[in-house]
């Protein structure tokens, strides 16, 4: 078998006395639902993204210029809320160390709290969603969605950090044997870039062509079951629960 095929055969069905145990698949379907909530706040809420805050950065440059159609204050505030996320998910997964998936469990229901409540939010008001509302949806995603980074941070599965694809895609090629590299690990890689582009094209689909909240319910749906997995994973004492040994 070819080694890309290999290696996301192994992210998908990873052996559960690894290091990592069965968290790849997880942070795959986390990755999926970051391109499902920033398709959402980006064609909706007035291009700005919730997940990926280099964007955002990118964004504010664009409105000092000048460029229409991109707020600072709403690119601020999602970088801000973002940041708060983090922060919470910091402590969640903090009080959780010496287990990892207790770690994943909680950060994932608070996290499941805020898109919910975002939700929410999107079938009472209805659309478009502009003012207040705007506003609130900005700082419920950015939060959950810091939840989940910070959370992703320390459970740490190489290559799978669920929004940032520059460096995965630029380890892809840099690693590569063509490049006299150690080895790419493209067959992860690729899957990652795969997941948040299913992810974006599933969210755009829905909010465009369905229901301007289809995103959110389906990122909720996959937070609750990705929830359920986390619970069960939680009760193991598997090697892949313990804390890794950072250097």
């Amino acid at each position: 078998m070819p080694v890309v095929l290999r290696e996301a055969r192994d992210t998908l069905v990873p052996d559960m006395d690894g290091p990592h145990g069965p968290l790849p698949p997880v942070m795959l379907a986390l990755t999926v639902l970051t391109g499902l909530v920033d398709a959402f706040s980006f064609l909706l809420l007035g291009h700005v993204f919730v997940a990926n805050m280099t964007g955002n950065v990118v964004f504010m440059g664009f409105a000092l210029a000048g460029a229409p159609s991109f707020s600072m204050l709403a690119s601020a505030v999602a970088l801000l809320s973002f940041a708060g996320g983090a922060l919470a998910g910091g402590v969640t997964v903090h009080l959780a160390r010496a287990h990892r998936g207790r770690q994943l469990q909680h950060a994932l229901l608070v996290e499941t709290v805020f898109v919910t409540a975002a939700m929410i939010v999107t079938l009472v008001s209805g659309g478009p969603y502009t003012g207040g509302v705007r506003f609130t949806l900005i700082v419920l995603l950015g939060v959950g969605l810091g939840v989940q980074n910070a959370s992703v941070r320390s459970l740490a599965v190489p290559e799978l950090t669920t929004t940032v694809l520059t460096r995965t895609l630029t380890g892809a090629v840099a690693d590569s044997r063509i490049a006299r590299g150690p080895g790419s690990r493209a067959g992860r890689r690729v899957l990652s870039a795969v997941a948040i582009l299913a992810g974006a094209f599933l969210g755009a689909l829905a909010a465009l062509n369905v229901h301007p909240a289809l995103p959110l319910v389906i990122a909720v749906g996959l937070l609750a079951a990705m929830s359920t997995v986390a619970s069960l994973l939680a009760r193991s004492d598997a090697p892949w629960t313990r804390p890794l040994v950072r250097t």
